[in-house]
């Protein structure tokens, strides 16, 4: 089962033996591909040239022209829809909220302030443990809304150190 996005149209496609069944009505069709990026479909007895504009697949989109008429393309698999349905979803995760402590140690340098704006990967501050200084990096993009520690300050663990 999926949840196809065509435009802000949601529906449920299901594939069995064969059969593609949207929203629990069978869908019967003839695909011809021309090229790499273009296909000749026959639905209910009328002609359509669809032409791929724009594909990407690890987002799970696409951007098809069908007859001259533009329709973006989401599709959410049984996996997707479970994280969703958990808060777990790609969205949710690329965006920050807390950075804390991931062990004791001592502030060593903080690399951002109060209105920052970073981007995952961006070094936000070193924390020094066990005679190590570890950069702790942001996991997400964000703006920093507060800075709760200063430079030779001791944390512990799970402490929240910046706020986005």
């Amino acid at each position: 089962m999926y949840k196809v996005n065509v435009n802000d149209n949601s529906f449920e496609v299901t594939l069995k033996d064969g059969q593609i069944d949207i929203d629990g009505q069978p869908f019967e069709w003839d695909i011809a591909r021309i090229n790499d990026q273009s296909y000749h479909i026959i639905k209910d007895s009328k002609s359509y040239r669809a032409e791929v504009v724009n594909a990407d697949f690890k987002k799970k989109s696409i951007t098809l022209k069908i007859n001259g008429s533009k329709y973006d393309i989401e599709l959410k698999d049984k996996f997707d829809l479970l994280l969703e349905k958990l808060g777990m979803d790609v969205a949710a995760s690329a965006q920050m909220n807390d950075v804390k402590a991931p062990m004791p140690g001592l502030i060593f340098e903080i690399q951002v302030a109060e209105g920052d704006e970073v981007k995952k990967g961006d070094p936000i501050m070193i924390l020094e443990a066990m005679k190590m200084e570890n950069v702790i990096k942001a996991d997400g993009d964000g703006v920093v809304k507060s800075v709760k520690v200063k430079k030779g300050d001791s944390v512990e663990k799970n402490q929240v150190l910046v706020q986005f």
